[in-house]
């Protein structure tokens, strides 16, 4: 079998900027990244909304706003160097409600001291910049953008093919062994030798972590975002991207407009439960996936806590009258006939063993593995230092090429 000096397992944008970064960082190491499915980016990063967010909303200090702040620069960077189009067209969040004036205010100061430069804007200021947009006052984010990630982590593949890494497709991990010198990963197409493992499966990331015996002390619960597509001729009702005040109490940022580089508008997502963790069909169910939530104590504790906010998700999901109602506190011309449904996308959000919904990063190092176990909004944008920590992460080991 071939022996590799590392092996990444999870062809998304976070897995193969970590092989870039390897690349970068070994440059004599032979790298291998491994992909269940046909093509890259097919599930979290080609399904997302395809924003490059400014870092606003993320705690001063954590993962989330460094890792954010970094990636902006870096995504544009990379970009510009590789012919990949994008539009900083900027965002406002917008209060519909005095009862969110308070909110927005203290969101208006965390971005302050996340560094970024943003205004507070009236009413009548809003009403210039988004004429369709009816709120008493908002925040405006310049630095916001968008971009086709799954064009993106095409390039990043290409960059690591040209390092010298293989990324391989069709490749679905279906165990792992080893000894005490070196893994064995066994695929369903073939077997091979790793000196280290990077797992950035994602939506599977602790089945992976658990065919290695490690204990990450959370499990991954799938959450689908749902979304509609206004119809072409009214896409001229949105300038720039249209965010609420999020709920500081639930871990999404609410339902919201988004220009895309296509030039198509979407409106979503709706957040509910996902009975497949791929399931991107409200009538998609697995029977395995069930029961790993179902049967784990502390989805339960999470589900009494958020119980309120999700069965207002679930009602948005059943009802599109309730979605469109939604939509309407930020641009009451929208009409139900100008929404058609657009694909969904399934979030991988860490569920503590306590009942914690993980907010931030989480990744589990041990001696010759490493396991990205929550890669939230925004892992997309930040994917760029993402990467570089994770390999900046791996214990220093002699053997390991260079």
């Amino acid at each position: 079998m071939s022996t590799y000096d590392f092996t990444v397992i999870g062809g998304g944008i976070v897995g193969l900027s970590a092989a870039m970064a390897l690349g970068r960082r070994y440059p004599k190491a032979h790298v291998l990244l491994l992909e269940k499915e046909a093509r890259l980016a097919a599930h979290q990063t080609g399904r997302n909304s395809g924003v490059i967010h400014s870092g606003i909303y993320y705690t001063p200090g954590s993962y989330k706003a460094k890792f954010c702040q970094d990636g902006n620069r870096a995504i544009l960077e990379f970009c510009r160097g590789h012919g990949i189009p994008y539009d900083v067209c900027g965002k406002v969040i917008v209060a519909t409600d005095a009862r969110e004036l308070p909110l927005l205010e203290n969101l208006y100061q965390r971005g302050l001291a996340n560094g970024l430069v943003i205004t507070k804007i009236t009413a009548g200021e809003l009403r210039e910049i988004e004429p369709h947009v009816r709120g008493l006052a908002g925040i405006r984010v310049p630095a916001t953008g968008i971009v086709d990630y799954a064009r993106v982590a095409d390039a990043f593949a290409d960059v690591v093919a040209a390092q010298g890494g293989e990324v391989r497709l069709s490749s679905k991990v279906e165990a792992i062994g080893g000894d005490s010198h070196t893994l064995t990963v066994e695929t369903s197409t073939d077997s091979h030798h790793t000196r280290f493992l990077i797992n950035c499966a994602g939506l599977h990331s602790d089945r992976i972590a658990r065919l290695m015996h490690v204990h990450t002390g959370m499990r991954i619960m799938p959450v689908r975002g749902e979304y509609y597509t206004l119809t072409p001729e009214k896409r001229s009702l949105v300038k720039h991207l249209i965010y609420p005040v999020p709920n500081p109490r639930f871990p999404f940022l609410g339902v919201h407009f988004t220009r895309m580089i296509d030039g198509s508008v979407h409106a979503g997502p709706n957040a509910v439960l996902s009975l497949k963790r791929e399931g991107y069909l409200k009538s998609d169910v697995n029977l395995r996936d069930c029961l790993d939530l179902f049967l784990y104590p502390a989805f339960w504790r999470v589900a009494a806590a958020n119980a309120a906010e999700g069965a207002k998700e679930m009602v948005r999901s059943l009802s599109k009258a309730v979605f469109v109602r939604s939509l309407q506190k930020l641009v009451p011309e929208v009409r139900a006939e100008d929404l058609v449904p657009c694909h969904a996308g399934v979030r991988a959000q860490a569920l503590m063993d306590d009942g914690r919904l993980m907010d931030d990063f989480h990744m589990v190092v041990d001696r010759r593995s490493l396991h990205v176990c929550n890669a939230p909004s925004p892992a997309a944008t930040a994917s760029i230092p993402v990467g570089q920590t994770i390999v900046e992460r791996i214990p220093e080991q002699s053997h390991l090429g260079r």
